[in-house]
C-alpha cells in the first residue's frame, strides 16, 4: 500500500450517516456534536453555511464541508421560506421546495488520529465540479439510492460516505500540500518514497544517510526538505510511525515484548518509555483494555 493508504488503514475509522433528508420550510440546522469529526454534503438545492470566524457563504448541490473537529455553525435556506421545519424523505418531498442534506460522523479507533486531524484546517469546503469524477459519481449514486430506499440502504449510505470522506481528504492534501503539516509528506514524490520504506521496514535502524539515498537526495538536502515539509525530523517520523504500529498491535492483544521487537526496539523497557511518552498511557494498559473488550 502507498503511505496514505497505510495511515488510513491503521487508524481504523467508521463513518455513520446521522442525517439524510430533504429539509423543507423555515429551517435551521446547527452543529451536531462539538469536537467530533463530521461532514455535510448538499444533495439537492442550496443553503447558507455560517461558521463564525472561518466561513460564511452559499453551498450548492454537490458542495461538501468537512469539520475535522466540529465547530459551532449554522445552515439555513438561501431564500426566505414559510412553514415549519420538516425533514422529509426524497420520494415524499419530490414536489416540495427544500434542500437535500446528508450529514455523517467519522469515528477513529486509533489514538494516532489526532495527528491527522491536527494537520487539517478547522473547516474546509470542497466545491462540486462535474469534471471531478469521484464527487459526481458518488453524488449520482447517493441521489439514486435516496429515490429507491431499498434494503440495506443505511449500510450503503455509510459505505458511500466513507468513500466520500477518503476522496475529499485525499483531494485536499493534493491541492494544499504546504498547509497540512506532516501529511504533506505523502504527496511529495521523493519524501513519499522514504515514508513508504519506513512503513515497510519499521524495525530497521534507519540512518539519515540511508533515508537520503532512498530519496535520491543529499543528506543535507533531504534533512532540510523533510523538516520544511512536515515540521518533523525524519527520525521523529520513524519513532512516530513505530508508535502508531505499536498501539495497533497492542490493541490487537499482542505481547509488549513481541511488539517492541517488531517495531525496532531491542529493549522492552526502552520501548515502554517511548510508548508512554507518546500516548501518556502504558503499553500494558492498552493491551489489557483490548483483552477486556475481546472478553
Amino acid at each position: 500500500m502507498d503511505p496514505l493508504s497505510q495511515i488510513l488503514h491503521l487508524l481504523k475509522f467508521d463513518v455513520s450517516v446521522y442525517h439524510n433528508a430533504k429539509v423543507c420550510g423555515n429551517w435551521r440546522i446547527a452543529e451536531h456534536k462539538l469536537g467530533s469529526t463530521c461532514f455535510h454534503i448538499v444533495m439537492t438545492g442550496n443553503l447558507l453555511l455560517d461558521v463564525p470566524g472561518h466561513f460564511k457563504g452559499m453551498l450548492n448541490s454537490g458542495d461538501l464541508v468537512i469539520f475535522p473537529r466540529e465547530l459551532s455553525h449554522t445552515m439555513t435556506p438561501v431564500a426566505v421560506v414559510e412553514g415549519e421545519q420538516r425533514h422529509l424523505d426524497y420520494l415524499e418531498a419530490a414536489n416540495i421546495d427544500g434542500t437535500g442534506l446528508l450529514c455523517a460522523s467519522v469515528q477513529f479507533r486509533h489514538q494516532g488520529s489526532r495527528y491527522l486531524l491536527d494537520a487539517l484546517p478547522l473547516a474546509f469546503v470542497i466545491r462540486y465540479d462535474p469534471s471531478n469524477y469521484w464527487l459526481k459519481s458518488l453524488l449520482d449514486i447517493f441521489l439514486a439510492e435516496n429515490l429507491s430506499s431499498g434494503p440495506a440502504s443505511k449500510v450503503i449510505f455509510d459505505r458511500l460516505s466513507e468513500l466520500l470522506f477518503i476522496y475529499a481528504f485525499r483531494q485536499y492534501l493534493n491541492e494544499h500540500p504546504s498547509e497540512v503539516g506532516m501529511l504533506g509528506l505523502y504527496s511529495h514524490a521523493r519524501l513519499a518514497r522514504v515514508v513508504a520504506a519506513i512503513h515497510e521496514q519499521p524495525e530497521r535502524e534507519w540512518t539519515l544517510d540511508e533515508m537520503a539515498q532512498v530519496a535520491a537526495m543529499s543528506r543535507t538536502a533531504f534533512a532540510e526538505k523533510f523538516k520544511s515539509v512536515s515540521g518533523w525530523t525524519a527520525g521523529q517520523y520513524v519513532t512516530w510511525w513505530r508508535m502508531q504500529l505499536a498501539w495497533s498491535m497492542l490493541s490487537d492483544g499482542k505481547d509488549s515484548a513481541e511488539v517492541a521487537s517488531r517495531v525496532g526496539y531491542k529493549s522492552e523497557s526502552a520501548f515502554s518509555r517511548i510508548f508512554r511518552k507518546t500516548f501518556d498511557v502504558t503499553a500494558g494498559k492498552v493491551r489489557k483494555a483490548s483483552s477486556r473488550q475481546a472478553a
